[in-house]
């Protein structure tokens, strides 16, 4: 009874060497979540931390009189205000609702259009190169063309929120599918798949870390382009974030306008995380990523 007790107690022994052992050892040292919460969340706000102290010296220095710079002590009472009032949600809603559109259909010509230009020869030929030129186009040039077709309506935003975004998610798409290496496309044909179902199965999983970073630098054009659009093309009868920093400007109310351009960058803060979330999941189901990040 002895030996087997030492025969069984070696057996487990073996069992958990090696690779086994340090992958247990890693999971008893797995964080918790509050502390990769903490983590994660401690780098921003010190970097949130140094730019409001940044901005306080350059108060302090006398550089610009209070009303053209107010400081944080002036401005945050203000944002706070500012966030519970009618104005800020109704604002928000009509932003979103815009932001949200223009992107769907961003996204959707994006993937369209990338997808053709990367499976066939004679569309890559011809609008490759065009793709990324209208990617490197300021979003500020189409309004002029904007208001001349569609005058200064909510047509005119959406025209360029689209035109601002979806080079950029076809030019994802594009580079996603030209690094699927040759062996898994070969893969895929041998077990079957072809036409639709080889892009839908095979090329566009592997494709994906690609189009989400095409993905998110769109969303980042589409967000530029329909801050630009909102400047421009005040609407009267539908408030807006951009519209009430025109609005903040011609009535020199600073510290609204300092208030409503930190709801922009938070905006712009949030939306990051998500796509940020994404690539880490998408990571981390490849293996590129442990448990722990």
């Amino acid at each position: 009874m002895a030996s087997d007790t030492l025969v069984s107690k070696g057996e487990k022994t073996d069992a958990i060497s090696g690779l086994d052992a340090l992958e247990i050892a890693g999971r008893e040292k797995e964080p918790s979540r509050a502390r990769k919460l903490w983590f994660q969340t401690w780098p921003k706000l010190t970097a949130i931390a140094l730019a409001i102290l940044i901005w306080q010296v350059v108060v302090w220095s006398g550089w610009k009189d209070s009303w053209a710079l107010p400081g944080p002590a002036i401005v945050f009472p203000d944002l706070w205000e500012y966030v519970r009032s009618e104005a800020f949600w109704s604002g928000l809603a009509t932003t979103a609702r815009r932001a949200g559109v223009g992107f769907a259909a961003a996204v959707a010509a994006g993937l369209i259009l990338g997808l053709a230009v990367a499976s066939s020869k004679i569309l890559r030929a011809a609008l490759g190169s065009m793709i990324t030129a209208l990617q490197t186009m300021p979003s500020i040039a189409w309004f002029p063309l904007a208001i001349l077709l569609f005058q200064l309506s909510e047509q005119a935003i959406f025209f360029v929120v689209v035109l601002g975004a979806a080079p950029s998610v076809a030019n994802g798409v594009l580079h996603g599918v030209d690094y699927v290496p040759p062996l898994l496309r070969r893969a895929g044909i041998n077990i079957g798949a072809r036409g639709f179902n080889l892009y839908r199965y095979v090329i566009a999983p592997a494709a994906l870390p690609a189009i989400v970073a095409g993905l998110k630098q769109g969303w980042a054009f589409a967000w530029r382009s329909l801050m630009a659009g909102e400047l421009l093309v005040v609407i009267a009868s539908k408030t807006s974030i951009g519209a009430q920093l025109q609005y903040s400007r011609e009535l020199s109310d600073t510290e609204r306008l300092i208030s409503i351009m930190i709801t922009i960058l938070v905006a712009g803060l949030l939306a990051d995380a998500a796509f940020g979330a994404a690539d880490r999941a998408i990571r981390r189901r490849w293996g590129l990523l442990d448990r722990n990040n």
